[in-house]
Formats: C-alpha cells, structure tokens, sequence
C-alpha cells in the first residue's frame, strides 16, 4: 500500500446564507444634533397643541355647566322673640349658644355634643313645633 493521498478532495461543509453572521447596519442613520433639536422642536409643538385642545374641552364643559343654585337656605321666625335668622342651622346654633335651649340640652335632645349637631335644627323643631315658622322670600312670593 502506498501513503500517497488520493487526490480526491472533500467538499467543505457549507454553511446556508441564513446562518452567515452579516455585521448589522443600523436601521437609521445615527441621530445629529440638527436631528435630535428637530425632534424636540416638533415635540413642542405637539404639546401646545395638546394644551390647547385641552384648554378648549374645559372651556366647553365650563359653559355646558348648569348655573350655581341656591343652597336652599330659608329664613326662619322665631314666634316666641320675633327674631328671624338666616337659615335654620343659624337659629339653632344662635339658640343653643344663648342658652335658650338648655332644658334641651339637659334632656339630651341635641345628643353627646350639641354644638357639633349638625341636625340640631330638626331635633328643635320636634320639641318646639309651634315655636318657628319660614319665612316667605320675596322671590317665592313672586312665583
């Protein structure tokens, strides 16, 4: 036997494209600095379009808002002084600071804390029924 090589050669494995490593390009060009204050300039821009618009909803809504009402509040006369207070809770509170009410407040009409009732009103006016009556407003006597 001979040790001469044949001269046959073997094909070198080859490797699909797919798996040849490419060194990667970049998507985009790196960013410039005109690029980037471009990009900020049109960020800006956006942003005072957006407050804008949204200074524009809240205007809107403001307007489609209903008017402020009333709270309600009537006037309340005192049968017994001749008094009239503002509201109900001023003549309860007016009374209680006076001291009128203090067989009342004895009993324990008003609860633990009276000056912190805020119902005092109703409790004084189911022990005092014919005591208080509202007063008619110049604006309910016109309707």
């Amino acid at each position: 036997m001979s040790t001469k090589k044949s001269p046959i050669k073997k094909p070198k494995a080859q490797v699909p494209e797919a798996e040849v490593l490419k060194p990667e390009e970049p998507a985009t060009p790196a960013p410039t600095l005109e690029n980037l204050f471009e990009e900020v300039q049109s960020l800006k821009q956006l942003a005072e379009e957006h407050t804008t618009l949204i200074t524009q909803l809240q205007e809107t809504l403001a307007r489609k808002r209903k008017p402020v009402s009333t709270n309600g509040k009537v006037q309340i006369l005192d049968k017994q002084t001749g008094e009239i207070y503002p509201s109900k809770n001023n003549a309860y509170q007016t009374l209680l600071k006076s001291g009128d009410l203090k067989d009342l407040v004895a009993k324990g009409v008003f609860g633990d804390n009276p000056a912190k009732n805020t119902f005092g009103w109703y409790a004084l006016v189911r022990e005092l029924p014919d005591r208080f009556e509202e007063v008619k407003t110049t604006e309910e006597t016109q309707q």
